[in-house]
């Protein structure tokens, strides 16, 4: 077991199996010798989302922080399933996160900080990222929020 995973185990969190894509496209896709850039990935728990809708009209900022969390750990999954130990990890280089706001809603930056906050949880320095949090009026499947990221491995 990965020192990665050992963490993760502590924290009470099993990887679930990667998530498989709902359209025409591959889960990751890597570049150069140590990039790997993984498609967005939502908060799915069994194949289920965990939640749905809107942040700021049918969920909570809360809600939205721990569905960032849980498609951090869809994307944790994801990179697993494409290098095999996540010990082999550099760096987290760029998350980027859209969340399905209400109207007026701005909060975006806070709802995203369950993926980052999560990230660096479980893998300290490595898991600092630059990061985008944007709004977006629909996500498919009224998923409340998707995450990209580029991670860099190490060589």
């Amino acid at each position: 077991m990965s020192q990665i995973e050992k963490k993760l185990k502590e924290l009470g969190i099993e990887l679930p199996p990667a998530p498989q894509p709902a359209a025409v496209y591959i889960p990751a896709k890597r570049f150069g010798s140590n990039m790997l850039y993984v498609s967005g990935q939502d908060c799915r728990v069994n194949g289920k989302l965990l939640y749905e809708g809107k942040v700021g009209k049918d969920l909570t900022v809360q809600e939205g922080y721990e569905a960032s969390k849980q498609a951090m750990i869809n994307t944790l999954a994801v990179i697993k399933s494409e290098i095999g130990n996540l010990d082999n990890i550099k760096s987290f280089v760029k998350l980027l996160g859209f969340v399905n706001s209400a109207d007026g809603f701005v909060e975006q930056p806070y709802v995203i900080n369950g993926a980052s906050e999560f990230l660096e949880e479980v893998f300290g320095e490595k898991g600092k990222h630059a990061r985008s949090a944007l709004s977006a009026n629909e996500l498919p499947f009224n998923t409340p929020v998707e995450i990209e990221t580029i991670v860099e491995l190490e060589e």
